[in-house]
């Protein structure tokens, strides 16, 4: 199974560089570094070192309080942090800098594999979330490497596409020392596919276990400051293509009633920044960039955040919470984030990411969920003109949060019993 899938990769591989090319139109970064991808780049000398691998964004923020505890548990040795994307991978710059060894992930074609491997040379290698890899699972196996797939989420929707390819499935998940899965049906979709069930441990979400910043209300007030601090503000974050739309339909309703509200709007993808900046003009609203370092007046409607690393202090700043990646059918994206900081959540109808998560906010009282932009115009409008129903929906959030924290000492636990069994 594994030869057949990877003789397929190796026949797919010009059009997955003809797609890096073509999405290079939008992002040119897409265009850098694409021997990294097939496992030739320049390293120091590793040996030994803990590696974490994080598709994009959304994965190394969850990623990120591991990594530092994970640091200070083993300040001696060398972290390797990849990604696949160059959102991810500036992020990674961002937050850690020169403190771990940054590369792409190979592509999952054994020589590309074989060469990462030999580069990094990882003691222990953990895979945040759900990221099977049948050759790069193999070649850890095969190199002794204990392998960990961490905060582990498996939907009915993607268990139902392994279990069509299920002997590869099977093979891919058998290559796994440890999975920390975040919940029990996350586990019970794991083991129905392969995963050796007492390898399998139900530890929860690490999202839940997020770290604010000292300063983060300090900076937050200072910008409020500079959006207008008497103006009510929401932010739609992480929106995608054919979602700004909806929210600024949105919007325009919010006005009628909220006239001096703000909104900002902050896209999922940099390449998209100037797109939906243009598309906010073209609507007659008056737009105010975060790259402009500039102050709002009274006259600015939309200010968007087209910067990267502040989403957390956006929210902060702001009275409600539109989370995106839900009016379109992409899934959802961190909900936690708002809610840790007394944030009332508003979601689409497409959750199915953050399945678990959605339904413990909504069950809590935490967040709301709508069908379009008619709903998601009288919900804000709704906590917007009623402080009461907007602080106790965001402290259910908050409690919330706290009550589900400690999921990270838990894996950090199971990567030391890795680390330690070499």
């Amino acid at each position: 199974m594994r030869l057949l899938y990877s003789s397929i990769l190796y026949l797919l591989t010009p059009l997955v560089l003809l797609r890096l090319a073509w999405r290079g139109l939008r992002a040119p970064e897409y265009w850098k570094r694409w021997p990294g991808r097939f496992g030739f780049f320049s390293a120091p000398q590793l040996n030994e070192t803990i590696w974490i691998h994080a598709v994009s964004v959304g994965e190394f923020q969850a990623a990120l309080p591991l990594i530092k505890a994970l640091q200070a548990r083993y300040p001696d040795v060398r972290m390797v942090v990849t990604t696949t994307t160059p959102t991810g991978s500036a992020r990674v710059r961002a937050a850690l800098g020169d403190t771990v060894f940054h590369v792409y992930a190979p592509y999952d074609l054994p020589d590309a594999v074989r060469r990462f491997l030999g580069r990094i040379r990882p003691r222990v290698a953990i895979i945040m979330e759900t990221e099977l890899w049948p050759n790069l699972f193999h070649g850890c196996h095969a190199r002794g490497i204990p392998l960990i797939l961490a905060n582990a989420r498996l939907s009915e929707r993607s268990a139902a596409g392994y279990r069509r390819i299920a002997g590869l499935s099977r093979q891919t998940l058998g290559n796994l020392t440890a999975v920390a899965a975040q919940t029990q049906d996350d586990a019970r979709r794991l083991i129905s596919l392969g995963a050796d069930a007492a390898c399998v441990h139900v530890t929860g979400n690490i999202k839940f276990d997020i770290s604010i910043p000292a300063s983060l209300h300090e900076q937050a007030v200072a910008l409020r400051q500079e959006w207008g601090a008497e103006r009510p503000v929401w932010i739609a974050a992480s929106t995608h293509e054919g979602e700004d739309e909806q929210v600024l339909e949105a919007f325009a309703a919010v006005r009628q009633t909220v006239p001096d509200a703000l909104l900002v709007l902050v896209p999922r993808h940099p390449e998209r920044f100037a797109r939906v900046a243009a598309l906010c003009r073209k609507q007659g609203y008056e737009v105010v960039l975060r790259s402009e370092q500039r102050l709002c007046s009274a006259t600015t409607a939309v200010f968007v955040g087209d910067s990267m690393g502040e989403l957390m202090l956006f929210y902060a700043a702001s009275d409600v919470a539109f989370t995106g990646g839900s009016l379109v059918a992409t899934g959802g994206h961190n909900m936690l984030e708002p809610a840790a900081l007394g944030i009332p959540v508003i979601v689409g109808p497409h959750t199915f990411n953050f399945a678990e998560i959605s339904r413990m906010l909504l069950n809590a009282g935490a967040a709301r969920q709508v069908d379009g932009a008619t709903q998601l115009a009288e919900v804000v409008t709704a906590y917007l003109k009623d402080n009461d129903l907007r602080r106790a929906a965001g402290e259910k959030g908050r409690r919330l949060v706290e009550q589900n924290r400690g999921a990270l000492m838990k894996l950090v636990d199971i990567v030391q019993a890795g680390y330690s069994s070499r």
